[in-house]
């Protein structure tokens, strides 16, 4: 993403849209409808600044209205924009970096404002340096079969042997219904082979539940 190379480069002070069970990593593509008028007023900021907004799940706690933020998020930023004729925004957010969530602001805006810190996830910036994971494609490949067979999902053997691993792993990750627990455990995961070995274990506890039916869960 043009003109981010270091975190010095990002903005310290970012408007939040807390939305559980929706994470955004970077690299991926999180796609918004809009329509509560605080965050009209948030999108219509953004986009005449910086187009920036974070995305970040909450936590037990807090006001009804105003509940507790997870420690971490990600920045996104709009690359996609649509309005529609009832006056709903249609935005995609692409993910840049993920953020520690810091001091909230006294804003005068509707919506809340952070103050956060990027440096525990520099290498966001630069996902090339990584390198592939460490990981066994084959069990991983297998897992998602299985996941995928149990709620009857398309599966695609090729893609899942075949894909390059970290726009896959990042789609997955995103896109699956896991609980927004399991999602941050994934959003937090500070490396590519953590999130892989992370995704992988969910997708094989959730098939656990097909050798007796009942729920389990990892610690």
């Amino acid at each position: 993403m043009p003109g981010y190379r270091r975190t010095s480069d990002l903005p310290q002070i970012i408007p939040i849209f807390p939305l559980d069970g929706a994470v955004l990593l970077p690299g991926g593509e999180l796609p918004l409808q809009i329509f509560e008028p605080r965050y009209l007023n948030m999108v219509d900021d953004a986009m005449a600044g910086d187009r920036v907004i974070g995305m970040i799940q909450t936590r037990a706690g807090g006001e009804r209205a105003r509940p507790n933020l997870t420690n971490v998020g990600c920045l996104g930023r709009v690359t996609s924009f649509a309005e529609t004729s009832d006056g709903r925004y249609l935005i995609t957010l692409t993910g840049v970096c993920r953020f520690v969530a810091g001091e909230e602001l006294s804003a005068r805006t509707p919506y809340r404002q952070l103050r956060v810190a990027y440096e525990d996830f520099e290498a966001d910036l630069s996902p090339e340096d990584e390198g592939p994971p460490e990981m066994d494609r084959e069990r991983f490949a297998r897992a998602l079969k299985r996941y995928l067979n149990r709620r009857e999902l398309d599966v695609d053997d090729e893609t899942a042997m075949t894909a390059p691993i970290a726009p896959l792993v990042t789609s997955l990750a995103m896109g699956l219904p896991f609980e927004p627990s399991e999602k941050q455990a994934l959003l937090e995961a500070l490396t590519l082979t953590e999130r892989v070995r992370s995704l992988t274990a969910l997708l094989e506890i959730d098939a656990l539940g097909d050798d007796d039916g009942a729920p389990h869960s990892v610690q």
